[in-house]
């Protein structure tokens, strides 16, 4: 008989698990890391305060380095980069003739400027997606460098501080319009209450006297007209406009409020529409719109309805980082997402940036239809926002219903075919008379027969 007491004893003694020793270093550094808060997307960018964002990998893969400041930097992220080093300089230039008119006229030194960034340090810092690796002092030094510089310029470009005669930022003509640019890069911005504290502060004694001085947001809207030539009107009803950064002011002022985002979901789901060409062969008519901003797009009654809008570097760099920062902020309204997503449905191919610029709706400053094309294709790639929405969900559908209302597809189908130019409008006409004369000879020809036998 076999003994079950040993045979147990073996079981248990097979079934022991031996635990290896752990490194208690390792444990350490795992430790060490869990305290550790994230640096490359900290918690901060997920509050309301957080405006400031590092393009996402997937758009900076499609759109290279459309996001990255050409010659001027302004913020944290890109200071001390080799290509920017010569506006660097001048930053510094514009400082010292800053701080020496305030302190002339009104007893305002730089370290007054130093104390009040001071004060709003953690604010200032908040509104960056990642963890600035600077120290308090290097932090303090960015904002008031990189505000007063952009301040200065405001005021130098609306006449309100002399240029000096021999300033290279004015004589040379290519650097300006760089500024257009890099000022309005996503990765590119100091948060807008800090410039409007250093605005405040450095106020010359006949601002400050003026009935009706100019604000901080209108000084900033007309220094970015000289690129987007916008009405006077326009601009002037934004003077008082709040915002984040100002990418986030010029963004905001295009903004229709007769185009708000629904606060609710459509009982049915929103469709994608077709592009141009397919449209037209439902019948849709596309017509130039007369309103102040191209984000406001109409249709009624088989007529797409769509404001100029001129597609130029300045436009394509400001349109993809709009995109950017509404795919990274979680409080702001997609607006920009949702037009890019338009124009992406609306155009395939190069005949369709071509109708486009015939009907006066795009106006190609960029280079050939083919590039705006793919420049468009690319600014609704690796896009993501909520259809059913957006302050175009009512038109995607209604331009979807009419474009399945089979007797508008059939008859435009027709005229489209046969009636779009005027060749082929002759070829029909032709192709009918043929067909009649045709029919004509074989009735003659019937009718002859039957006479003939009759008599």
């Amino acid at each position: 008989m076999e003994d079950i007491s040993n045979s147990t004893d073996c079981d248990q003694a097979s079934h022991v698990i031996t635990i290896p020793e752990v490194n208690k270093d390792r444990v350490a550094l795992m430790h060490r890391k869990i305290s550790e808060p994230p640096r490359l997307l900290s918690t901060a960018a997920g509050k309301h305060s957080c405006c400031i964002f590092r393009v996402p990998q997937s758009l900076v893969e499609v759109n290279g380095k459309i996001y990255a400041p050409h010659i001027v930097s302004v913020g944290p992220y890109r200071r001390g980069e080799p290509q920017l080093k010569m506006i660097e300089e001048h930053k510094w230039r514009y400082l010292g003739s800053l701080v020496s008119r305030t302190e002339h006229a009104k007893g305002l030194k730089l370290e007054n400027l130093m104390k009040s960034m001071a004060e709003m340090e953690d604010r200032a810092r908040e509104c960056y997606s990642e963890a600035i690796h600077l120290t308090s002092d290097e932090f303090i030094e960015v904002m008031v460098l990189d505000g007063c510089f952009v301040i200065e310029l405001l005021r130098k470009a609306a006449n309100l501080v002399r240029f000096d005669s021999d300033d290279p930022i004015l004589t040379m003509a290519w650097i300006i319009p760089f500024f257009y640019r890099d000022f309005l890069r996503l990765e590119n911005q100091i948060p807008f209450f800090v410039l409007q504290r250093l605005f405040d502060l450095t106020k010359s004694p006949p601002e400050e006297q003026s009935p009706n001085p100019p604000t901080l947001s209108l000084l900033a809207l007309q220094f970015f007209n000289n690129a987007m030539q916008r009405p006077d009107a326009a601009i002037e009803r934004h003077g008082d406009l709040e915002a984040k950064h100002l990418l986030d002011l010029v963004r905001r002022s295009l903004i229709p409020a007769s185009h708000p985002e629904p606060k609710r979901r459509r009982s049915t789901p929103t469709h994608i529409i077709h592009c141009v060409s397919k449209l037209r062969r439902a019948g849709i008519v596309f017509r130039q719109g007369n309103d102040e901003s191209y984000l406001v797009v109409r249709f009624q009654g088989g007529v797409l309805e769509m404001p100029t809008i001129t597609i130029d570097d300045f436009t394509a760099s400001f349109l993809l980082n709009c995109v950017a920062f509404e795919q990274c902020h979680r409080a702001c309204s997609k607006h920009f997402t949702t037009y890019a997503t338009l124009l992406d449905c609306l155009v395939n191919t190069h005949r369709d940036v071509e109708y486009l610029c015939d009907r006066n709706i795009v106006e190609n400053c960029f280079g050939s239809d083919g590039e705006v094309a793919r420049f468009i294709n690319n600014l609704g790639r690796d896009v993501a926002f909520d259809m059913d929405l957006c302050y175009l969900a009512d038109l995607f559908n209604d331009v979807h219903l009419y474009y399945g209302n089979s007797w508008h597809v059939q008859w435009a189908g027709f005229k489209y075919t046969y009636f779009d130019t005027p060749w082929s409008f002759i070829s029909a006409f032709a192709a009918l008379i043929l067909l009649l004369l045709t029919v004509a000879q074989t009735f003659y020809t019937v009718y002859g027969f039957y006479n003939d036998k009759k008599k």
